[in-house]
């Protein structure tokens, strides 16, 4: 690839990082801090764009920063794998920002101490793609703590009792699994020498299977706590649904997908011999049906939707443990469709909210005739994530069960049929929300006179009635908020129309991932040793 290609490489990390520093300078002007976030994120996507672009047509691009050469030197790597989470993750960072920025707005909040929203929000965005980046060990971890940090601002805004808690609670998780992931560091460094990724994976295979399956062990405990895998996952559902729906949104939607990545490159570039291949199948069987039984126990939309998230990390779990170009190709494919969905039913959970004042099933009714629009928007994704045909989760889960069939082991067999099970469990657990949210009249729930439906209702005193006399914002939905939900739900159906052609850009990016020499070479060019 040419040198002006490579030298996009960085700007994924660089324009979020400037744009946040430019945030922090006018931080007492709030619109010029919503100018240049919007600027700096459509300017990423744009960038991430081409990059999966030149990707996916004239292969890996590496960039060697300040002219050292690997392994010495810190690479970056842009694979058809790690560009296609560029874009996927630019789409929704972008959508989100907008969400939030019109619910700001609207709420009249932009000249309070949230303005750090959007600084925090850039420092995501750049941690996100710095993990994406990575080409060593070291600036994978530098990744997760950037996340980790600006994560924590988030989950936490507003200092509500909740929210510190669940923050705590998050960062602590979180401090396990980054010592965890340093001991994992560690542990690699000293077997091989190196934490440069590529050199990594040729010295790897001079280690005994022992110490191999040791490092990928310790590794897959830290991946698997930031990723949600069962049985490392119970943290997530107290932890999302604190916070605002657009931090919600993008915890849900993309934060578990990084650990998932992590898992991917591990596994096919450091560690492919498949030692650990069916403590993985198991793990992703249990962590389906678990997370699926977690969400039919819910009554509250965001804790449900937690459990559906946890329930298909599942998904992708398996695709990976099955060391097979289709269930990679599955896998990747299911990340992507995945990210988009659960992004978009978050963000509908907050529309609910906007609504109807409540989150709760058994506060809510009556909104399919309250706002039919509404109803679609909710409707469309939640197809989609139940697996029902033609929408891309059909397709995506149609596709790992043909790789699970095609293992054909026993356990494979077992995860097909759990796989199958998990789908029709999430289709109850969405036509519960519809039933009870959006179908039922208002009245027959059994808290129905705890949410209200529109700004008009004032307190009777000689009643229990929630009085909304200060939320204005309860039955109106700004139209800065619905914009971006509809376009993320207009990605997602079209994830369904463009299914071929994704589906053949995860296959050769499954094909790169199961021939390492190809990442090897770029990034090592003549030095592997």
């Amino acid at each position: 690839m040419n040198l002006g290609v490579a030298n996009l490489v960085p700007l994924p990390v660089l324009i979020p990082l400037l744009a946040a520093a430019a945030t922090l300078i006018v931080g007492r002007r709030p619109r010029a801090q919503r100018w240049i976030t919007v600027v700096a994120l459509v300017a990423s996507l744009v960038v991430c764009a081409a990059l999966l672009y030149y990707a996916d047509a004239d292969g890996i691009a590496v960039l060697q920063i300040g002219g050292w050469e690997a392994p010495i030197g810190i690479s970056l790597v842009v694979d058809r794998l790690s560009a296609l989470m560029l874009v996927v993750s630019a789409i929704v960072l972008l959508a989100v920002m907008l969400f939030a920025v019109g619910q700001g707005i609207h709420d009249g909040n932009e000249q309070q101490p949230v303005s750090i929203f959007l600084p925090t929000y850039l420092a995501l965005t750049a941690g996100v793609n710095i993990a994406f980046l990575a080409g060593d060990l070291f600036n994978l971890f530098v990744g997760f703590e950037v996340l980790l940090a600006a994560s924590f601002v988030l989950l936490t805004l507003g200092a509500s009792a909740d929210r510190v808690r669940a923050g705590v609670s998050y960062v602590m998780v979180s401090m396990v699994s980054s010592l965890v992931f340093l001991l994992g560091i560690a542990f690699a460094y000293a077997a091989t020498g190196t934490l440069n990724l590529a050199q990594m994976a040729l010295r790897m295979d001079e280690i005994t299977p022992g110490t191999r399956a040791a490092i990928f062990g310790v590794l897959l405990v830290a991946f698997g706590i930031k990723a949600a895998v069962f049985p490392l996952s119970s943290w997530l559902p107290d932890s999302y649904p604190t916070a605002p729906a657009p931090v919600t949104a993008v915890f849900a939607g993309l934060l578990t997908k990084v650990g998932v990545y992590a898992i991917i490159r591990a596994h096919t570039l450091l560690f492919p011999g498949g030692e650990l291949d069916d403590v993985l199948l198991v793990a992703g069987l249990l962590t389906m049906i678990v997370g699926i039984l977690g969400a039919i126990a819910q009554n509250d939309t965001k804790r449900l939707l937690s459990f559906t998230l946890v329930s298909h990390i599942g998904y992708m779990v398996f695709g990976v443990a099955l060391s097979s170009q289709t269930g990679l190709a599955g896998a990747v494919f299911y990340v992507g469709h995945h990210i988009l969905v659960q992004t978009t039913l978050f963000l509908v959970v907050g529309l609910i909210e906007r609504q109807a004042g409540s989150a709760s099933l058994r506060r809510l009714g009556s909104l399919a005739v309250m706002s039919p629009l509404l109803a679609v928007l909710f409707l469309i994704p939640a197809l989609n994530l139940g697996g029902i045909p033609p929408f891309s989760g059909f397709i995506g889960k149609v596709a790992l069960l043909q790789a699970g069939a095609q293992n054909g082991s026993v356990l494979a067999w077992v995860l097909v049929g759990g796989g199958v099970l998990t789908s029709l469990l999430t289709l109850y657990v969405v036509a519960r929300i519809w039933t009870k949210a959006f179908w039922r009249a208002r009245a027959d729930a059994p808290e129905g006179d705890l949410a209200d439906i529109g700004p008009s209702a004032l307190i009777d005193e000689s009643t229990t009635d929630i009085s909304f006399e200060d939320r204005p914002d309860v039955g109106r939905m700004p139209a800065a908020m619905l914009v971006p939900t509809i376009g993320l739900v207009a990605i997602g159906v079209s994830l369904t129309i463009f299914a071929g052609p994704l589906l053949d850009i995860s296959n050769r990016a499954a094909e790169n991932l199961r021939d390492r020499s190809v990442y090897i070479e770029a990034v090592l060019g003549g030095e592997q040793e």
